[in-house]
């Protein structure tokens, strides 16, 4: 297999889609390690297996509609593997090898398979300083976009994921790419305040737009940042409630078709009959409920 992934919307060919049988007893709220997971164990109303695993098996026929290669993680047992994305992402042609939070240590072990099929292909360990999980690292061409926090209390959110160890190690890593970084803001428990993810605040579609939440970013200036790169009226703002509900972590399997919850009304009638984008519109929402949506679940391997 020779992986290339250069952007987030070009022809999807082979991804590989968590999976949540399995998923293990639902977790107590000290257990919990973003603030949607806290906010559903606090009231009472964690996804059941079942809901999930038909949430997921819709994903992947719509994937399979458009002939996606769909690969699947090996099954752990009362593990929870929902969000493949931050186990490891590619840019271009080489694999990275996420230092996930110790809570998730025993995901890893679900991809050895797969990469067993990365022949040829170069595979990156990170450092053991350097922290990142693939929701905060998004391609853009010749820009790689790095979701991260650098203030002094980073060790004391659960919810900080990606350090400003792995921004220099990537600039290092790919010195003709763009890398530009973006402190997010951080809560553990109180999803409308903090952003677990870059791309739960941000993330390209089509060949040059965009869905945003501005007050995701700590500073202005960065957000004004994507606005510069992609201009105003190519960005699609979302509000408060519809960054909540994750509005920004759609997915594309090409420039012209998008995958979306069914419920993010407002979006969805802007990709299609403002952007031409058309949409394919799922049931995710109780895969919502424990902090990712569908770029979470999905890691890319090959886009043509």
């Amino acid at each position: 297999m020779r992986l290339n992934v250069q952007n987030e919307t070009a022809q999807l060919q082979t991804v590989v889609l968590g999976r949540a049988e399995s998923n293990g007893a639902n977790p107590t709220l000290d257990q919990t390690f973003d603030a949607k997971s806290y906010e559903t164990v606090k009231n009472n109303d964690y996804p059941k297996e079942e809901d999930l695993i038909a949430e997921m098996s819709e994903f992947e026929q719509v994937l399979k509609k458009y002939n996606v290669e769909v690969l699947r993680p090996t099954l752990i047992e009362d593990c929870n593997q929902v969000f493949s994305r931050d186990v490891g992402f590619v840019i271009e042609d080489e694999f990275f090898i996420a230092n996930i939070i110790p809570d998730r240590l025993e995901e890893l072990q679900a991809y050895r398979e797969i990469k067993r099929q990365f022949k040829g292909n170069k595979i990156n360990a990170l450092p053991e300083e350097v922290y990142v999980e693939g929701g905060d690292v998004i391609l853009y061409n010749d820009f790689i976009f790095v979701g991260t926090y650098k203030q002094a209390d980073f060790k004391n959110y659960k919810t900080g994921r990606t350090n400003v160890e792995f921004v220099e190690y990537i600039k290092a890593k790919f010195p003709n790419k763009k890398v530009l970084d973006f402190e997010l803001k951080k809560n553990d428990e109180n999803p409308y305040e903090g952003i677990l993810h870059l791309d739960c605040t941000f993330n390209p579609v089509g060949k040059d737009k965009a869905i945003i939440y501005k007050d995701g970013f700590l500073f202005e200036n960065e957000y004004q940042q994507i606005v510069d790169i992609f201009g105003k009226e190519n960005l699609f703002e979302v509000t408060k409630e519809e960054m909540y509900w994750m509005n920004p972590n759609v997915f594309s399997i090409s420039p012209e078709v998008v995958v979306s919850e069914k419920n993010f009304i407002r979006l969805n009638d802007h990709l299609e009959n403002v952007w031409n984008i058309k949409v394919e519109r799922i049931n995710y929402r109780e895969v919502s409920k424990m902090g990712g949506l569908l770029r979470c679940s999905t890691m890319p391997l090959i886009r043509k």
